[in-house]
């Protein structure tokens, strides 16, 4: 497949597929220049997607690395080698000034800075968007907060539990029982890189098609997230109503939930037009379920849906999972099984399309992470270079601003320089 990088398969890890890392792996993006001062989980989603297109992203670290480096699952850096891939690495101490002098001289031939510190620090630090936009007109400057550079929570620290809270999704996940149930991945830092990452490629065109200088990219977590919740405002501004939780059900169409098979095993199961509905009835052997004025339409079946779970459950109850997926298949009803990363890891689909791949680390092992995606037939993705160690690439990097070796010796003693 041309748009995945070459793969050879690896004896320990016989689910996965190497990667064979490519260092002179052009793509789309080659030749842009990013500048990543962030920190943890939104900013080095947004730079991954660059970089994994072949952007130059540079990760700006403070002395003691990015604190994403320290999210270790079994003693191992995973987050920061799945999200830090094709990157390079320089320790600056920020503190000092003449850090910000070398920040400024690396600045003026960059495309794209992308910070997300609280709103206001920059400025403190002497790093105004002005001050930026002085050095270098064409830099788009990507700011990341919890809650935007204006408004009044504009102050409050960005932690992307405080938006998954006040965003409305935390309220509509879970059961209607029970407290409101947030997510356990980062799915706000996560939704706010990967829109970034969009409006990045978007004001580098506006950029160079239409000339447009000194912009400046206002991420909030907040929006993103907000965004796919969909009609719920305006539902309740028509009728005044808030939606409530319905734990894997819906409040928008019916059948859809979860079920649980004779075998104990999940199956999740949405019939959200008029016709798959109608088979839904034919495959669990009640026909005359179409004829009930309480199924009859999906406004009724939404008002009903607590009798057609009901229904369902029962019949679910019966089969095993392997069974059930089958009757349902063959009915050409949407159905699937609930995965766990264990079904994953073997998961034939997940195999060949190799939606993850195996990356090898700087200690051996293999370190199964996604793929680049999304997937490009004529100008791919690749995979460069595994995440970088701390300071790995300083060297090369101030070299290429004029230090002499003796400098950055120096400065490195001094505590400049990691």
């Amino acid at each position: 497949m041309t748009s995945n990088p070459t793969m050879t398969q690896h004896p320990n890890a016989p689910t996965g597929r190497i990667v064979s890392y490519a260092p002179d792996a052009a793509g789309p993006l080659t030749g842009l220049k990013v500048l990543d001062l962030s920190r943890l989980v939104a900013g080095n989603v947004l730079s991954v997607q660059l970089a994994d297109f072949g952007a130059d992203v540079v990760k700006i670290e403070p002395p003691e690395g990015d604190a994403l480096r320290f999210w270790k699952e079994a003693g191992k850096e995973l987050y920061w080698a799945s999200y830090c891939r094709n990157k390079r690495s320089i320790g600056l101490n920020l503190r000092d000034p003449k850090a910000r002098e070398i920040l400024l001289d690396m600045v003026r031939t960059a495309d794209v800075l992308v910070e997300n510190y609280r709103p206001g620090t920059l400025e403190k630090m002497g790093l105004a968007p002005a001050v930026l936009h002085e050095a270098n007109d064409r830099l788009v400057l990507v700011r990341i907060s919890g809650f935007g550079q204006t408004g009044p929570y504009s102050p409050l620290p960005g932690f992307g539990t405080l938006v998954e809270a006040m965003s409305g999704f935390a309220a509509r996940t879970g059961f209607p029982d029970r407290e409101p149930v947030l997510p356990q991945n980062p799915l706000a830092d996560m939704m706010a890189g990967l829109q970034g990452a969009f409006a990045v490629v978007t004001a580098v065109l506006a950029r160079n098609e239409k000339g447009v200088r000194n912009q400046i990219v206002d991420v909030a977590l907040l929006e993103p997230l907000f965004s796919t919740m969909g009609t719920d405002l305006a539902v309740y501004r028509q009728n005044g109503q808030v939606a409530p939780r319905q734990g894997s059900g819906s409040n928008g169409s019916a059948p859809r939930n979860v079920y649980c098979c004779r075998d104990d095993k999940f199956v999740a199961l949405s019939a959200s037009t008029q016709s798959t509905a109608v088979r839904v009835f034919d495959v669990i052997g009640r026909p005359e379920l179409k004829d009930d004025p309480r199924f009859a339409t999906n406004t009724t079946r939404v008002e009903h849906r607590e009798d057609l779970d009901d229904a369902l459950a029962a019949w679910f109850a019966t089969k095993t999972r392997p069974q059930a997926l089958a009757a349902m298949q063959a009915g050409e009803v949407p159905v699937a099984a609930i995965y766990d990363v264990a079904d994953i890891s073997a998961d034939p689909h997940f195999i060949e399309r190799e939606v993850f791949v195996e990356a090898e680390d700087e200690d051996g092992s293999y370190v199964p992470m996604h793929n680049i995606s999304p997937r490009l037939s004529a100008s791919p993705g690749a995979f460069r270079c595994p995440a970088p160690r701390l300071g790995e690439h300083s060297d090369d990097l101030l070299g290429a601003l004029g230090y002499g070796l003796d400098d950055i010796r120096a400065l490195r003693s001094a505590g400049v320089v990691i």
